[in-house]
C-alpha cells in the first residue's frame, strides 16, 4: 500500500508539474530579433553626380537631412548649380525642408541647406547661419575645386 501512496504522489507531482509549464507560453526571443537589435542601422549616404564624377556623402543627424534624403529616395533631382562668390556652387530646390540653422564654418565638401529651399557645395570656407545636410567623403579642396570648375555645374542628387 505504502508503494501505491508513493507512486501515486510520484505521479501527481509529475502531472501538476507538467500542467504549469504547459499553461505558461514560452517566452524565446527569435534569433532574427536578437542580432537585429545587435546591428545598428546602415546610414543612408547621398550621392552627387558632377560631370564624370560621382561622389558619396555622409548626412547630418537632423531633421533638414532626414527630410531631403526622404525627398531624395522618390526619384533622383538634377540641378543647375551656380557658382556664387568662387566658394560655393549654389541652386534653388524645388519644395522648401525643415531649417536647422546654427552659426558654422564651412568647409570644402560641406552639403549645406540655406533658408530652407537652396543648397550648396562648398569648395572653400565659409562662415554663416546654416543648416548641414552632408559632407563629402574623402575630398579635398584642390580635388573638389577641379571637378566643379568654373561657372556652372548640372549636380544629380540621389541616395544609395
Amino acid at each position: 500500500m505504502r508503494n501505491i501512496v508513493l507512486i501515486a504522489l510520484f505521479f501527481l507531482v509529475a502531472c501538476s508539474d507538467a500542467a504549469s509549464h504547459s499553461s505558461q507560453p514560452e517566452t524565446q526571443t527569435p534569433k532574427s530579433s536578437a542580432s537585429s537589435s545587435a546591428q545598428t542601422e546602415a546610414p543612408v549616404k547621398l550621392k552627387i553626380h558632377v560631370n564624370d564624377t560621382t561622389f558619396t556623402t555622409t548626412l547630418e543627424e537632423n531633421s533638414s537631412a532626414k527630410a531631403f534624403a526622404e525627398f531624395l529616395a522618390q526619384g533622383d533631382m538634377t540641378l543647375d548649380m551656380h557658382d556664387h562668390g568662387s566658394f560655393e556652387k549654389v541652386a534653388d530646390l524645388p519644395r522648401s525642408f525643415p531649417r536647422n540653422d546654427k552659426q558654422i564654418d564651412t568647409d570644402a565638401g560641406d552639403i549645406i541647406l540655406y533658408q530652407g529651399n537652396s543648397i550648396t557645395i562648398y569648395y572653400d570656407k565659409n562662415s554663416w547661419n546654416f543648416t548641414r545636410l552632408a559632407r563629402i567623403d574623402n575630398v579635398n579642396k584642390k580635388r573638389l575645386q577641379q571637378i566643379l570648375g568654373k561657372g556652372n555645374v548640372k549636380a544629380t542628387f540621389s541616395v544609395e
